[in-house]
């Protein structure tokens, strides 16, 4: 049962909240910069910031 938690918690956390996709960015993006987005969404963010 802490198993199955556990492994909601990990791919809630690695869901990136703009495409709704799982990426191991997510995490990254998560600890750099406090927001869940993927490096994809992170770029483009960067570049159309609307």
């Amino acid at each position: 049962m802490i198993n199955e938690e556990k492994n909601q918690n990990e791919i809630a956390d690695s869901k990136c909240e703009e495409c709704k996709n799982e990426d191991d960015s997510v995490k990254q993006n998560l600890i750099l910069i406090g927001y869940k987005v993927c490096n994809s969404c992170k770029i483009s963010k960067t570049i159309f910031p609307i």
